[in-house]
């Protein structure tokens, strides 16, 4: 308990009471505030699907030099809901580290418990330079609103051409649990291809598509999913 209570004060005391500090010399130091939304046709995140139908996902962003920080959520229009908290440091040579706040409101938010808990925080360690991109995530908690079992771990390689993109992502924990027969294993659980693209609506204002087709080689389900961007 009191290594989460460490984590999870770090990333509320990072985002709430330095980005204030920021706010105030912005424009003299050069940071920013960014905010948009995405709708998407269903959301499917790391291979699997959360909630059903449309999803609208708005988010807040902070820049101030290496140092980004935000807030994301989903939520679609049959009760499903969620809103993360993030903070990441862009490195030297294409490398990040960060730490993500999972949080569903359907459940107390105060509620860290390992029993009932409705947040699983998970740092993160990304790679990202020739149209490569890696990630490494770890999931430091056991919390049972949110499913996370502590120790859950995700990888995933992306490689972009121009407006394609290929991905491979296994996982276990959260990512591969079959709660019906108890199953937790390292597994592959998110491969597909991905296209964006703009759609031009006047010589100043486009809006970005993107288009993905997805496999869960573990669940056996295959996904097509669109959307777009509102910035």
């Amino acid at each position: 308990m009191k290594k989460l209570n460490i984590c999870r004060l770090t990333l509320l005391l990072t985002i709430i009471f330095i980005c204030p500090g920021f706010v105030r010399s912005q424009e003299k130091e050069g940071s920013s505030f960014t905010a948009g939304a995405d709708l998407y046709s269903s959301y499917i995140w790391r291979g699997t699907q959360y909630g059903s139908g449309p999803s609208v996902q708005p988010t807040v962003k902070f820049s101030k030099g290496i140092f980004s920080a935000g807030g994301w959520g989903s939520f679609d229009f049959n009760g499903y809901r969620e809103a993360d908290l993030w903070f990441s440091l862009a490195l030297p040579a294409g490398f990040s580290a960060g730490m993500t706040d999972y949080y569903f409101p359907a459940y107390d938010y105060f509620d860290y418990s390992d029993t009932t808990g409705s947040h699983a925080f998970e740092v993160n360690l990304g790679f990202s330079k020739w149209g490569l991109t890696l990630s490494a995530n770890y999931i430091i908690n056991k919390a049972g609103n949110a499913g996370s079992l502590g120790g859950d771990k995700y990888f995933e390689a992306k490689y972009a051409l121009k407006s394609l993109y290929m991905f491979l992502g296994a996982g276990d924990g959260w990512h591969s649990l079959n709660t019906s027969a108890g199953k937790d294993r390292f597994t592959i659980c998110n491969l597909g291809v991905g296209v964006t693209h703009e759609i031009k609506i006047t010589d100043k204002f486009s809006i970005p598509v993107n288009g993905q087709l997805i496999l869960n080689p573990d669940t056996e389900k295959l996904f097509v999913v669109a959307g777009f961007t509102l910035q």
